[in-house]
């Protein structure tokens, strides 16, 4: 079904990205376990939840697709009950070497999000060399959830990963080793009612863009960690552009640069209020930003946009 794959140095970012239009979006109690950032504070029935957060959806990827960003939309069904597949890039993670990974993931009711119908309908315009199949690991009680888990510096073949239940070093090693980037493992902590609690996904504390890095600094506790987080970035030539932990609270970690008609920094509404001008203003030195209104998405499900955009970095047909 798929072709053979060659080794090839991977861009940062890219003009393709996969999102899954929500049908049956909602607060996820499963996820919630370790998911501080979502909220259940409404009197809405969940049809009213679902048709705010289509909303937000539709206006986002009309937004993405004005600036000439090329994205998949692929329609979630509502059996069986996916409440989270509004964040695909949990799931899965293409790469330009004509590779895909399945990752195996916490919550029960969101191993039920992996489609290989999609995977069959991309493989229409894309060059698929293998499917790495790491799903197996669930049984171990072993996780990790794509870029949710990693922020990846793909010209450095750099893996950065905060540990927590979602992201465990073994199956984190066994990505980075038949993908051969290096890892960078660290610990990163929240404040929730005043007790210092693991961050469940890297990505809402980091995002890596070509020429800088957003990082919420302050939630690295350990020193050492934190100064070779820092040292790390340094060597990688990337300017480093550091949020509060009140910033990433409103999601400002969980941005993505991605290639329309020019290079964007894609946020939500929450996560560009929350910044300063003297954020902006180095951030716009490098690339425009974008942003739309993802409240609903935000307050429910706990991620926001970059959890939403599964980047295609797969080969074109030829």
């Amino acid at each position: 079904m798929y072709n053979s794959s060659t080794t090839k140095t991977m861009n940062q970012i890219t003009n393709n990205i996969m999102m899954i239009e929500p049908v049956l979006f909602n607060y996820n109690t499963e996820t919630a376990l370790d998911n501080h950032y979502q909220k259940n504070n409404t009197d809405l029935t969940q049809n009213e939840i679902q048709q705010k957060a289509l909303k937000e959806f539709n206006d986002f990827v009309s937004l993405l697709r004005s600036k000439k960003v090329n994205v998949h939309v692929f329609k979630d069904t509502k059996s069986p009950e996916t409440p989270d597949s509004i964040f695909p890039n949990n799931w899965i993670s293409f790469h330009n070497t004509g590779e895909i990974f399945l990752f195996p993931m916490f919550a029960k009711n969101r191993r039920l999000e992996r489609r290989y119908d999609i995977i069959d309908e991309l493989a229409k315009d894309f060059d698929i060399s293998n499917v790495h199949n790491l799903t197996s690991y669930e049984a171990e009680n072993i996780f990790l959830e794509g870029t949710g888990s990693m922020i990846l510096d793909n010209k450095n073949k750099i893996c950065y990963a905060a540990k927590s239940k979602r992201t465990n070093e073994l199956a984190l090693n066994d990505f980075c080793n038949k993908l051969n980037y290096r890892s960078v493992l660290f610990h990163a902590n929240q404040t929730v009612n005043g007790d210092r609690l693991p961050i469940y996904h890297t990505n809402v504390m980091m995002c890596i863009a070509e020429n800088f890095v957003i990082i919420c600094l302050d939630s690295i506790d350990c020193e050492i960690e934190k100064n070779n987080v820092i040292n790390t970035i340094n060597k990688s030539k990337k300017e480093i552009i550091e949020i509060s932990e009140e910033q990433a609270n409103n999601f400002a970690g969980n941005m993505l640069q991605i290639e329309g008609d020019e290079k964007y920094l894609v946020m939500s509404k929450s996560a560009y209020s929350s910044l300063s001008m003297q954020q902006i203003n180095k951030i716009e030195t490098y690339c425009k930003i974008l942003y739309s209104d993802l409240s609903t998405i935000e307050n429910f499900g706990g991620g926001s946009a970059r959890c939403m955009m599964a980047e295609i970095f797969l080969p074109l047909k030829k």
